[in-house]
């Protein structure tokens, strides 16, 4: 475990945890402290970020990283927050490091919140801007999508609705400790409740209400862990071992292997929530990354090798 690592698992217990005791959820403050408190990284050299906040540029609403010459792949960012705070502008720090060791560019929408935006816009949003990627001619196979916590969760169920629909399906997804099971049924939710720096397990009920309001909570679009896997592109998941959402990861795990499909899964010990988020400050992210950067290049590869590792701890 490194200092950064160590560090980072302290401030968040110390300022974040706290937050998720309190018996309701105050999305004004999660918000401001979320815009007050963000660090803005610098645009890596060689690249250059085009925001499109103007309401003719939905559905790609959000932010492009891209550089010159053009990159083949494309990945299509959904960030975390629990559905109701956070934006492309606070996970620029996952998507600049995530794009300069694929090299490729990245948008990342900034897709409606709860509660003032319920369940489905997320994922309308999210199915929306992938079509638009294609329709601008983005082909399938170089298209890869990604997100944290709750954006993973997101990630997850753009993939589930496109099969659905019959839509061609990207390369492959990421899935950074993604939120998949808003009923909170994990047995992590109790056992990691404590060694979670980030997260009282209680909290997670609390915000699923806030996205989900009247909608039944076993619904695949917004807990893909009961939907069906079969058909899915190779998955990327890394979570952490102390986190009350491990088991979101490694039941997604066990579910799309015994469907077919390939996954390369990392269980990373006594690191935060979205502990990519900390790079390039925490080696342990960037080892994350890199390896992310690795399984993105090897299967929007011409003729990609599904052929993925087993489980394992990092």
């Amino acid at each position: 475990m490194s200092w950064q690592n160590a560090l980072a698992c302290w401030i968040v217990r110390r300022r974040l945890r706290p937050e998720t005791a309190k018996p309701e959820i105050s999305v004004e403050r999660a918000r401001a402290y979320t815009s007050k408190r963000v660090w803005t990284p610098k645009v890596p050299r060689g690249w250059r970020l085009t925001p499109r906040y103007e309401p003719g540029d939905a559905p790609l609403r959000g932010e492009w990283l891209e550089a010159d010459p053009p990159q083949q792949t494309t990945i299509l960012y959904l960030h975390g927050g629990g559905y109701y705070f956070c934006s492309p502008r606070s996970h620029r720090t996952i998507v600049f490091a995530l794009a300069t060791r694929a090299r490729a560019r990245v948008f990342s929408l900034d897709y409606r919140l709860a509660p003032e935006h319920r369940f489905p816009a997320a994922l309308d949003d999210a199915v929306a801007a992938y079509r638009q990627l294609r329709a601008d001619g983005v082909p399938a196979q170089s298209l890869v999508v990604a997100g944290d916590s709750a954006g993973g969760g997101l990630a997850l169920a753009t993939l589930l609705a496109l099969r659905d629909a019959g839509d061609a399906l990207p390369a492959c997804g990421l899935l950074f400790s993604p939120w998949t099971d808003l009923a909170s049924t994990g047995a992590s939710i109790r056992t990691n409740d404590g060694r979670d720096p980030m997260f009282f397990g209680a909290s997670l009920g609390r915000a699923a209400r806030l996205y989900l309001g009247d909608a039944d909570a076993t619904n695949p679009y917004a807990s893909p862990l009961y939907g069906r896997f079969d058909g899915l592109p190779p998955l990327l998941i890394q979570v952490g071992d102390t986190e009350v959402l491990l088991d979101d990861s490694t039941r997604i795990a066990e579910k799309a292997r015994a469907a077919g499909v390939a996954v390369d899964f990392g269980i990373w010990p006594k690191v935060p929530h979205g502990f990519q988020l900390c790079a390039p400050f925490m080696p342990e992210a960037n080892r994350a990354l890199e390896h992310a950067a690795r399984f993105i290049q090897r299967t929007t590869a011409p003729s990609p090798v599904h052929r993925l590792p087993e489980t394992s701890s990092v």
